[in-house]
């Protein structure tokens, strides 16, 4: 029988995971736009942004998610969290360059220091975002959910990357982004609202009712690695795996999917394009999670690949608008699906009372391994992209339709896995029926 949630759950759900992801969307897509616009970084310095803060969210999600776990709290952390986020995002606001000129007259090129400040202060955002999202929200999801409702709670935070990406589209087109100022109002709000979701979260958020954890802290935080974990908990680390290369996918093209957009399909008015694109597939991942709690992960996650394998497919070999919009809704479809078929398997294995020490395990395969791998091969595909010259006489690289042939060729490979893993799965399954 299905458990009911409470509305006060669903407002905390919403609040929670919208604004995170619209915090998430502005690091993840738009910083890349505001590091290349402001500073005139290279594919290279995207790279090594999106790495660093891919291993700046792991440790902190492997430590914090431990120590909820050993304390049984994940309010204070989901709150205070929000508030410090927030208050790291307005600090971009500093971030220009005749402030940076003022603060380092000796450096040879501002904008070589901005890039590095930027990955810096991007790391330090990270830090608190993980602290509160990753770490704590995550956990606090899984305790306050169970196998009878996790695909439609999972459905609805599997959505909110793509409304928190409409929100920014539509907010984003009241600025100019090649201006300076533009940026500072941009992080000004984006900052104002982490830091008031985080405030309101004190109110509405319901602690679930945890026993603090017996194990000393580190033995918490290292719980999740330990062989004999995984031994125990083999099915959870095969689908962690596959996760690993799903994201690995994704992180190959997202990086540098606005500024393909905007600068090699010369898409001005990109978001009028997407807008649509974004609020159908919205619809469909709110409808997926349901999908998984009643067909189940094999037929709802193979769904999702054929959507994003076809995606990548149009993506590659058109350029023109109507083309670009449907591969972009089936890209968008089989991402924000296969992330709400993928979460929900993964709490659903999830052990009870274990939630935020295995938050370090989940991010290894939803952030680190994939933030690490999947922008070094984009940047490997795209080493010999053209370059345009801008204004000031700086280059600039042009992002081509390669980085979509990469993503394909790894989902063929978790294709070719979860394919003969079920194989494994279905004999030994039936092997143990005749005996």
């Amino acid at each position: 029988m299905k458990t009911k949630l409470s509305g006060r759950f669903w407002l905390a759900l919403t609040l929670f995971s919208l604004i995170g992801q619209i915090a998430w969307v502005v690091e993840n897509m738009y910083l890349n736009v505001f590091i290349y616009k402001m500073f005139n970084a290279s594919a290279a310095d995207i790279s090594a942004m999106v790495a660093a803060s891919a291993v700046a969210a792991t440790l902190t999600t492997v430590f914090i998610g431990a120590l909820s776990d050993k304390i049984g709290k994940r309010k204070v952390f989901m709150c205070g969290g929000y508030i410090l986020w927030g208050i790291s995002i307005l600090c971009f606001i500093l971030l220009k360059e005749d402030i940076i000129k003022s603060v380092f007259p000796m450096a040879v090129s501002a904008a070589s220091v901005g890039v590095s400040l930027v990955i810096v202060l991007d790391c330090v955002m990270t830090l608190f975002g993980s602290s509160a999202n990753d770490a704590a929200f995550n956990a606090w999801l899984t305790d306050s959910t169970d196998s009878t409702n996790r695909g439609a709670a999972e459905g609805i935070n599997a959505m909110m990357p793509l409304v928190a990406i409409l929100a920014v589209f539509g907010g984003f087109m009241a600025f100019d982004l090649n201006a300076p100022q533009s940026w500072s109002y941009i992080f000004a709000i984006i900052g104002g609202v982490v830091i008031l979701v985080g405030v309101l979260g004190f109110f509405i958020i319901k602690e679930p009712p945890l026993t603090p954890g017996e194990n000393g802290y580190f033995r918490t935080v290292v719980h999740g690695f330990l062989p004999s974990t995984v031994k125990a908990n083999a099915a959870l680390y095969v689908y962690l795996l596959a996760f690993i290369i799903f994201n690995i996918s994704i992180q190959i093209f997202m990086p540098y999917l606005i500024i393909y957009y905007e600068v090699s399909l010369d898409m001005a008015n990109y978001v009028f394009i997407m807008a649509p694109a974004i609020i159908l597939a919205s619809a469909v991942t709110a409808v997926w999670g349901k999908v998984y709690d009643k067909k189940g992960f094999d037929f709802s996650a193979w769904i999702s690949l054929v959507w994003l394998a076809s995606g990548y497919v149009v993506l590659f070999f058109f350029k023109s608008t109507v083309p670009v919009f449907i591969g972009s809704l089936l890209m968008m479809c089989g991402y924000l699906a296969g992330m709400a078929v993928f979460g929900a398997r993964i709490r659903d294995l999830t052990p009870v009372g274990k939630a935020g020490m295995f938050q370090g395990v989940r991010i290894f395969s939803q952030v680190l391994i994939p933030g690490v791998v999947g922008p070094f091969i984009g940047k490997s595909v795209l080493a010999n992209a053209e370059k345009i010259v801008n204004n000031d006489g700086t280059e600039s690289f042009v992002p081509n339709q390669n980085i979509f042939l990469a993503a394909l060729v790894a989902i063929a490979v978790l294709a070719i896995f979860l394919w003969v893993f079920q194989r494994i799965t279905n004999k030994k399954t039936l092997k143990e029926f005749k005996t």
